[in-house]
Order: structure tokens, then C-alpha cells, then sequence
């Protein structure tokens, strides 16, 4: 057995359980920067040690044990993080490597350069409407860019995308592309219910019965209709929002029928594709395959080994 110090821990799992005599204990998978471990409190009492669940930040007091050849966990006290302890929700959890106070900053500067007027007013609106939320809201419930920070990130990184394309080919509206790539995921926030760790917990009423696709449209027309704001521009929005997902079979209500909508479709899979084969491999060795990748029309794929695996995009 080892001794530990006091550590702290995001819950994962919380069980009150039995043992086979009926006294009661609290089994818990608990996780940090390092990884899971499984977390025994026995003896539990509500009263006396508290109540807990998934995505809450604990203290534990404790000692390493073994069970079955894994280590365990055998707490001996353990409470909720308070401020005073200065513990980061953000150290417990995927996050994305920038901060969302910077994407966002970034976000409402590519939407003071749009030269429409009400094109810029309303992205502008949308956004600021959910500001709170954008600094950490995830992209995802399991898939891509499901972390803290997911969905500014997801964003911007096709912001960045976006921009190169439209340095290539003048064809493309510049500005109403822009637009839509901001809000083009924006519903996400009305989509997913949230942990306290700022992670997907599961779908929300409104994003089972709806989804974020026609919840983003709806919003696009009534806060168009509450500026008035050209009918039209806001109808090329929603457009764009409702078939960025590129196919019904995918989600999409119709498919892209404007030069805008389709890169928007193109580089939201790109940027999802890429970030999901990053994190895969990233998990193997150099010369191994990865398992199976549903996501991937469950394809098994290579670490090639060329180069540092980092799921990383260069947004600065």
C-alpha cells in the first residue's frame, strides 16, 4: 500500500452500493491529468461524507491499493473542491489548447471586418447573445472536438480554413461565408445538456426533437426578424446552417445549393475528419494501427510516424 497525500479529481462515476453484509459504499471513477482510476469510499454515509456525481471537482484523502492487478483508490476522506483551493476544472478535463476568452476574441474581430452591414450586425448579435456559453461550450457530445472549448475551436479552425480558400478564389462571397461558418453551429448550445465540467452530459429535449441544424435557422430568422435585418441575407444563413451537414442521410434538411454553403459543408467534414484521425492515432505507437474507427466508415488507421502526433490546429 502506498501513502497519498491529499489530491484532487474530477468524478467521473458515483455509486452508492452495497456490500454483500448491507453496509453501504460510495464506488467512483475518478480522473486527472494522468488518467482514471477506480475509487472505493466504505463505511459511506450521505450524512457524513456527501453527496456526489459525474463532473463534480473532489479533494480525496487516500491510499493506493491493489485490486484484481489494478490500482485502487481506498478513500478515506473526501469532499467538494471549493475556491480556496484554486483548483482549474480545466486540468481535469479535455480542453482545447487555446482559451476561449482568445478564440472568441478572435471570432468577433473576423466579424468587425465583415464589410455587409447587416450581414455583420446580425453574426455579431447571435454571438454576443451566447457569449457566456461560447467561452467553453464543447462541439460535441463523443466525436469531434467534443472538449471544453470544442465549439469555438471547431469554429475558428474553419475560419481558418475559410480564409485561405477565399485568398484563392474570388468567386466566393467572403463575407457571407464568414458569417456562416460562425453561426453555423452555434444551436450546439441549445443542443447539448452540460456537466459542471463544461463537457456534452448527453442531448437536450430540444436537441433530440430538433437538433441544432433548424434550431440554428429559427434563431438566425428571429433575431433577423427582431433587427430587421434584410430577409433575404438571413434566409441565406439559415440555408447555409441547415445543410451544412451536406446530405439528409447525415442530417442535413437540404443539401448546399450555393457556392458559400458548399465550402462551409466541405470544410465543417474536413476539420472534423482531420481532428478525428489526430486524436486516433495519437494513441498508438508509430508502426501500429489503430482499432477500428466507426466514425471513419470503420476504418483501422496508421501512425506513419513522420511526424509528432498533436491534435493541435495553429490558430494564432
Amino acid at each position: 500500500m502506498n501513502n497519498m497525500n491529499d489530491s484532487f479529481w474530477l468524478v467521473k462515476t458515483a455509486d452508492k452500493k452495497a456490500n454483500v453484509k448491507g453496509a453501504a459504499y460510495l464506488d467512483m471513477v475518478l480522473c486527472n491529468q494522468k488518467g482514471e482510476i477506480n475509487g472505493k469510499l466504505w463505511d459511506y454515509s450521505e450524512l457524513a461524507h456527501g453527496t456526489y456525481q459525474a463532473g463534480d471537482l473532489v479533494k480525496v484523502r487516500g491510499s493506493i491499493t491493489q485490486f484484481n492487478g489494478n490500482d485502487q483508490l481506498r478513500i478515506d476522506k473526501i469532499r467538494l473542491v471549493n475556491e480556496s483551493d484554486g483548483v482549474n476544472v480545466a486540468d481535469f478535463v479535455p480542453t482545447a489548447e487555446y482559451s476561449g476568452e482568445m478564440m472568441y476574441g478572435q471570432i468577433m474581430n473576423i466579424i468587425a471586418g465583415v464589410k455587409d452591414e447587416e450581414l455583420r450586425q446580425l453574426t455579431y448579435a447571435l454571438v454576443k447573445d451566447n457569449e457566456a456559453s461560447l467561452l467553453f461550450w464543447p462541439a460535441a457530445f463523443k466525436l469531434h472536438h467534443a472538449i471544453r472549448g470544442g465549439l469555438l475551436y471547431h469554429t475558428l479552425s474553419i475560419i481558418k480554413l475559410a480564409q485561405s480558400i477565399c485568398a484563392i478564389y474570388p468567386a466566393v462571397d467572403k463575407d457571407l461565408l464568414m458569417c456562416g461558418i460562425i453561426v453555423h453551429d452555434l444551436c450546439k448550445i441549445d443542443e447539448f445538456d452540460i456537466s459542471p465540467a463544461g463537457l456534452a452530459a448527453g442531448y437536450s429535449v430540444k436537441g433530440e426533437l430538433i437538433g441544432h441544424l433548424v434550431m440554428g435557422a429559427m434563431k438566425i430568422e428571429n433575431k433577423a426578424k427582431e433587427l430587421g435585418i434584410n430577409p433575404e441575407k438571413a434566409m441565406l444563413l439559415e440555408h447555409m446552417v441547415i445543410s451544412h451537414h451536406g446530405e439528409p442521410d447525415f442530417g442535413a434538411a437540404v443539401r448546399p445549393m450555393f457556392l458559400e454553403a458548399e465550402i462551409l459543408s466541405q470544410l465543417d467534414k474536413l476539420d472534423a475528419t482531420i481532428y478525428e484521425i489526430t486524436s486516433a492515432v495519437s494513441e498508438v505507437k508509430t508502426g501500429e494501427f489503430t482499432g477500428r474507427q466507426w466514425a471513419l466508415d470503420n476504418r483501422k488507421l496508421y501512425n506513419h510516424g513522420r511526424k509528432e502526433v498533436e491534435v493541435k490546429a495553429n490558430l494564432d
